[in-house]
């Protein structure tokens, strides 16, 4: 926060872009890794001090150490204070909104795909 006005990190979502481009398998390929950018290379982690020293890759050099600590916060759902290679993926589809939806399609298009399936398998 500088001279009181609070710093605000625009992100652009990239993900859905990828994901049509990757398809499922790809974008995963392409998380994982983002995450090996990012990780502590003798922990297997992301640490703060990883994520600090890695930031420029993301864009995020000017972000101050505590905004750093909120985003590996923002992701750590075991309360370890680092991200594991699962934690990382999590927090990216939870950052992209239209993702989550596309997944979600993408999802029930399986589902209703196997039920039919297994309808003409049980017809037949």
């Amino acid at each position: 926060m500088a001279g009181g006005v609070a710093k605000r990190v625009e992100f652009e979502d990239m993900l859905p872009a990828m994901a049509e481009k990757l398809g499922g398998e790809g974008l995963i390929r392409e998380l994982c890794n983002g995450f090996e950018l990012l990780m502590d290379r003798d922990r297997g982690v992301i640490t703060l001090e990883s994520l600090r020293r890695n930031s420029a890759v993301l864009g995020l050099q000017d972000l101050a150490d505590d905004e750093l600590a909120s985003m590996l916060r923002e992701g750590d759902v075991d309360g370890d204070g680092v991200l594991s290679q699962m934690e990382f993926c999590v927090l990216m589809f939870r950052l992209s909104p239209e993702l989550m939806e596309q997944s979600r399609a993408w999802f029930e298009e399986i589902v209703e795909e196997e039920f039919r399936r297994g309808r003409k398998q049980s017809s037949s």
